[in-house]
C-alpha cells in the first residue's frame, strides 16, 4: 500500500513538474511618461513561434533580447527562455500591455494582459560617478506663453522653444503627443525654417530653436488648460572614450521632453456698459456702410458694403445687417475675408456686400447701422453709427397700392415686390445624339489587352529586382556612395554651424571610404587606410591630404574658427575627393 501511494504521489510530482508556464513580468506597474519600462516574457520550455503583442502606446526602444538558460541540480533540469523588450511610453493614462503567444507541442499558450499606468514625467537622479555629458541637464523643451491673464476674445501667443547646450547635437524629433487647445479659437504660424539661436535660460548660454507658434483666442471665460507637447529627441552625446585616432567618441541617445500643461485664467468681458446688440467683437476697429451709388435708373441695381477694419478678432463676430424698405429687393450678403494672423493676432478686413434691386420709382432711405466693440486698450465698450443713406430710383413704374414718401415715413409703407426673374425651367433631361457603345470599342480593346502587354514588363522588372537584391556588396557600395554625398551636401548646408558642419563632413569623407575601398568602419586604421588607397594607385600627396583632414574634423569641431577657415575645409574636402575618385 504505502508503495502504491508513493508511485502515485512521484507521477503527480513529474506531472506537476512538465507544466509549460509562460507568463510575462513588468520592472514597475506605474511610471513616469519620460521613463523606460522593461517587459520580460519568460517560459519553462523551448516554446516555438513567438509572437509579441502589438505594444499599443508604446514605441520599442530595444528589443527584442533573448536569453536561455538550462540548469540540473539534484538529477532534476530545468530549462528557461525570456524574451526582452525595453519600451516607451507615448501617452499619459492606464495602458495595456496585450497577450504574447507561444507553441508548443500542438498547442497555443497566452500570457495575461498587464495594465501600466502612466503619469506625468518624474525627475529622474542620476549617477554622481558618471562624468559624461547626458542629455537630461542639456536639453529643455520650453512653452512662453505671451499673456496668462487675458480677455475672453484677446489675442494671446504660444511659442514653443527647444533649449540645447553647445556641447550635444541633435539629429531626430519625433512629436509624440500635439497639444490641445479646448475652447479656444487656434491659429498656427507657420515656421518656413528652423534657424539655431542662442539665449539665456536658467541663468547659463544656451541655443535654442523655435518649433512652434500659435495665436490663441480663448472663447469662454475662467480656467483654461493648454495640454502639453511632447517631443522624442534623437541626440548626439561626447562621451569619455577615444577612438583608435584618438578622437571623442560620440554616442547617440534619446531623451522625451514636454512643455508641461499651461493653465490660462480667462477673464470675461464686464457687464457694465454692454450693448444688447453686442456681437463679441474685441480689439480696435473702424466700422463703414458704402453703398457703390445712390442715383440709379429702372432695371440698375447697387452693392451695400457693410465693413470693418482693424485688428481684433475679425473672424469671430457678426456685422450688423441692414434695413432696406419694401420697395428694395436686398438678396443674401456675400462674405470677404481679408484678414492676416502675425504673432500679434488677427489684422485686417471683414465686410458683408448686399445687392439691392430697386421695384418702384421714389427715394428710400436706409437707416443707420450701429456696430460696438470691446476695446482693450481703454477696457471699455465703443459704439460706432454708419450715417443714413438715401437711394434715389430715378425712373420706373410707380407704387399702385401705396402712396411711397421720402423719408421715415417711406419705411411704413406696405409695398408688394415684384418678382425680378422668372425660371423658365428648373431641371433639364438631356440626351447625347451620337451614342457609341463602349463594347468594341478602342477604348475597350486597349483595356482588354493592356495587362497582356504589361506581363514581360512585369517579368523583366522582377528579374532585375532580384539581380540587384542579390547584389549585396554592389548594393553596400551604391549605399555608402549615397551617404557620401548625403553628408557632403549636409556639410554644404551646415557651413554656418562649425559643430554640425564638421560632423557632417567627417562621416561624408568615411562613406566615401567605404564606397571605394570596399571596407567597414572597423577596419578604418590609418595604416589600412593609406595602404588600401596606395595600393589603387592614389596620389601618396593626396592620401595624407585626407588623412590630415579626416583627423582634423574632431579637433576643429571644438576649437574656435572662422567662417574662412570652414570654407576652405569644405573647399579642400572635396578638392580631394574628386582628386581621388579620378586616381581610384
Amino acid at each position: 500500500m504505502k508503495r502504491f501511494i508513493a508511485v502515485i504521489v512521484l507521477m503527480v510530482c513529474n506531472l506537476l513538474s512538465a507544466q509549460v508556464q509562460f507568463e510575462a513580468r513588468v520592472s514597475k506597474a506605474t511610471l513616469g511618461i519620460n521613463e523606460r519600462l522593461r517587459i520580460d516574457f519568460m517560459m519553462n520550455v523551448d516554446g516555438d513561434n513567438f509572437v509579441q503583442p502589438s505594444f499599443e502606446g508604446f514605441r520599442i526602444i530595444a528589443g527584442p533580447s533573448q536569453q536561455v538558460s538550462q540548469s540540473w541540480v539534484n538529477g532534476r533540469s530545468s530549462f528557461e527562455k525570456i524574451y526582452s523588450y525595453f519600451l516607451l511610453p507615448n501617452k499619459k493614462g492606464t495602458l495595456v500591455i496585450k497577450q504574447a503567444a507561444i507553441e508548443y507541442n500542438g498547442q497555443i499558450y497566452k500570457t495575461t494582459p498587464i495594465k501600466i499606468n502612466v503619469t506625468a514625467a518624474t525627475e529622474q537622479p542620476r549617477d554622481p560617478n558618471d562624468t559624461s555629458v547626458s542629455a537630461d541637464d542639456n536639453i529643455y523643451l520650453v512653452a512662453d506663453i505671451s499673456k496668462t491673464n487675458p480677455y475672453v476674445n484677446e489675442p494671446i501667443t504660444v511659442v514653443y522653444k527647444l533649449y540645447f547646450s553647445y556641447n550635444i547635437g541633435i539629429t531626430n524629433s519625433n512629436e509624440v503627443s500635439k497639444p490641445k487647445y479646448n475652447d479656444f479659437w487656434s491659429q498656427n504660424i507657420d515656421i518656413k525654417r528652423f534657424v539655431a539661436e542662442e539665449g539665456m535660460f536658467k541663468g547659463e548660454k544656451y541655443r535654442f530653436i523655435v518649433l512652434k507658434k500659435i495665436v490663441l483666442y480663448p472663447q469662454k471665460s475662467g480656467k483654461l488648460v493648454i495640454e502639453p507637447l511632447s517631443l522624442d529627441i534623437d541626440v548626439e552625446l561626447p562621451s569619455n572614450r577615444r577612438d583608435m585616432f584618438g578622437r571623442m567618441v560620440v554616442t547617440e541617445g534619446s531623451k522625451r521632453v514636454s512643455a508641461g500643461a499651461k493653465t490660462i485664467s480667462v477673464k470675461p468681458l464686464p457687464e457694465a456698459g454692454k450693448p444688447e446688440d453686442f456681437s463679441g467683437a474685441v480689439g480696435n476697429f473702424d466700422f463703414k456702410v458704402t453703398p457703390t451709388k445712390t442715383n440709379l435708373k429702372n432695371g440698375e441695381s447697387l452693392d451695400l458694403v457693410v465693413s470693418v477694419t482693424g485688428k481684433g478678432n475679425l473672424k469671430l463676430f457678426s456685422l450688423p445687417k441692414p434695413i432696406a424698405p419694401n420697395a428694395l429687393e436686398m438678396y443674401e450678403a456675400v462674405h470677404s475675408e481679408q484678414v492676416n494672423t502675425p504673432v500679434s493676432g488677427m489684422a485686417g478686413k471683414i465686410s458683408d456686400s448686399y445687392t439691392i434691386v430697386p421695384q418702384y420709382k421714389g427715394n428710400y432711405p436706409i437707416k443707420p447701422l450701429k456696430f460696438t466693440y470691446f476695446d482693450l486698450g481703454s477696457r471699455t465698450y465703443k459704439t460706432l453709427s454708419s450715417p443714413e443713406i438715401m437711394i434715389n430710383v430715378l425712373d420706373g413704374p410707380s407704387p399702385t397700392d401705396a402712396t411711397v414718401t421720402s423719408g421715415a415715413d417711406a419705411n411704413k409703407s406696405e409695398i408688394d415686390k415684384v418678382e425680378q426673374f422668372k425660371f423658365i425651367k428648373l431641371e433639364s433631361n438631356l440626351l447625347t445624339m451620337n451614342k457609341k457603345d463602349f463594347f468594341g470599342s478602342n477604348l475597350f480593346y486597349g483595356l482588354f489587352f493592356f495587362p497582356f502587354l504589361m506581363l514581360p514588363l512585369i517579368v523583366l522588372f522582377k528579374k532585375k529586382k532580384e539581380a540587384i537584391d542579390g547584389d549585396i556588396t554592389g548594393n553596400r557600395i551604391r549605399m555608402n556612395n549615397r551617404l557620401a554625398k548625403k553628408y557632403l551636401s549636409e556639410a554644404k548646408k551646415q557651413i554656418n554651424n562649425k559643430e554640425l558642419f564638421y560632423i557632417a563632413l567627417e562621416k561624408a569623407m568615411h562613406n566615401f571610404l567605404k564606397a571605394k575601398l570596399h571596407i567597414e568602419t572597423s577596419e578604418m586604421s590609418k595604416d589600412n587606410i593609406q595602404e588600401l588607397l596606395l595600393s589603387r594607385n592614389a596620389n601618396p600627396e593626396a592620401v595624407n591630404d585626407f588623412i590630415a583632414l579626416t583627423e582634423n574634423c574632431e579637433i576643429a569641431r571644438y576649437a574656435p574658427s572662422s567662417s574662412v577657415t570652414i570654407q576652405k575645409d569644405f573647399d579642400k574636402a572635396v578638392a580631394i575627393i574628386s582628386d581621388l575618385e579620378k586616381q581610384i
